[in-house]
């Protein structure tokens, strides 16, 4: 590729918060039906931001199962480095901005992982986005595996919750989840970039979702993204929904509630998801509030 051949109106939100300044801030191209893959690359590492949406119509025959002509798009999601499959906050911003121009209810985005549903409300003047994950799956971590990610973190086992074992979880992608025992090793986070990198790589994960648990309900989270060239996501709705099938997948929460992830304080960014479980439904559900970051 030479150059993009015309820059189009990237959009710039933030999700899982009403203040521009909180949350997790997202490029949006709502019309990137022109660009190739390189060119939405190279647009979303000028952007900067962990992740971008780019947006075309979906194609004929995807099924995407929107009832309203309009509401149903193709999206992919990049970081300044590569292309993702699936990113939560990413959504959540693009249905805001869609819901501030097309107003609120459902939308249907076909991502790589599958098709997510998004339903926008409007609760008090503040626009909130829903999405609905793909089946999600837990698998267990390697002993050697688990022991370099340790080692990067610079992360004593013993500083790990035992009540909340280490696991890999996919909700849409794939993410490395680790318990802190107490919220001062969750607020200590210096990590060896590229050796964490170089493992997130070999086991094909997206970031790594490390908790601490404030009650029953109530968590803390933080997620380094070495692999998406920025050191943390302020807040990460994919970790979220893999976060969400984890609790359930482990028996650390009823089959069906509702729970409250604190992302983004250790970053001076704030924000807050809510990760719904249903009974008799295996996917999860991420929300939050969105806002448009001002020029």
């Amino acid at each position: 590729m030479n150059s993009i051949r015309e820059t189009p109106d990237v959009l710039r939100y933030t999700a899982f918060s009403a203040d521009p300044e909180g949350g997790n801030p997202a490029g949006i191209v709502l019309d990137a039906s022109g660009l190739s893959g390189e060119e939405m690359l190279a647009i979303a590492a000028e952007v900067g931001y962990s992740e971008s949406a780019f947006l075309t119509a979906p194609s004929k025959g995807a099924g995407s199962g929107a009832s309203d002509a309009g509401r149903a798009y193709t999206i992919r999601y990049f970081s300044p480095k590569a292309e993702v499959p699936f990113c939560g906050h990413a959504t959540v911003a693009t249905a805001v901005a869609l819901g501030e121009r097309i107003g609120p209810g459902d939308l249907v985005f076909t991502t790589q992982a599958g098709t997510v549903p998004v339903t926008v409300t409007r609760e008090g003047g503040v626009l909130r986005a829903t999405l609905t994950s793909v089946e999600p799956h837990i698998e267990e971590i390697a002993a050697d595996d688990l022991a370099e990610a340790l080692a990067a973190l610079d992360w004593p086992a013993g500083d790990l919750d035992p009540a909340l074992p280490p696991r890999i979880a996919f909700a849409g992608a794939r993410h490395l989840v680790l318990a802190a025992a107490s919220r001062e090793r969750l607020a200590h986070l210096a990590y060896d970039f590229a050796r964490l990198e170089a493992l997130m790589h070999r086991l094909d994960l997206v970031t790594l979702e490390l908790v601490w648990r404030a009650s029953a309900e109530v968590f803390h989270v933080r997620a380094p993204f070495p692999v998406g060239g920025v050191v943390e996501d302020p807040a990460t709705g994919a970790a979220a929904a893999a976060f969400g099938a984890y609790a359930r997948e482990l028996g650390l929460v009823p089959e069906a509630t509702v729970l409250t992830l604190h992302q983004g304080e250790d970053m001076g960014r704030p924000g807050v998801l809510t990760v719904e479980l249903r009974a008799g439904d295996r996917r999860i559900r991420v929300g939050g509030a969105g806002a448009r970051i001002p020029a």
